[in-house]
């Protein structure tokens, strides 16, 4: 396989995840960048106490369902309100990306 069939693929491989990724969220993205947004906010003002305290609050005033939200930050890695910011919202605009390129 030559270098440019190759970058191809991998081009390909790497939109997948990201579609799979865009797939697999258990909220629309303007509600996730929302939460992100509120808890860029409310982070430096609360603190992190090592829970979802602030996200569980956010998503029950939203009207979201909170275990399954919680459910899928288990595995991103968001065990608590700063994770969710550290760990979630990279991966979350990774996956964005997917929805960008791909005609709806």
């Amino acid at each position: 396989m030559d270098k440019a069939s190759k970058k191809r693929l991998k081009a390909q491989v790497r939109e997948h995840q990201r579609e799979a990724a865009m797939a697999a969220l258990p909220l629309p993205v303007t509600e996730l960048a929302a939460m992100f947004d509120m808890l860029d906010v409310e982070l430096p003002l609360q603190g992190c106490d090592h829970s979802r305290r602030i996200t569980k609050a956010w998503l029950t005033g939203r009207g979201h369902d909170v275990e399954a939200v919680f459910a899928w930050l288990d595995t991103q890695g968001g065990y608590c309100d700063c994770e969710v910011l550290a760990n979630v919202e990279e991966k979350v605009d990774e996956a964005k990306k997917a929805s960008q390129r791909t005609p709806h």
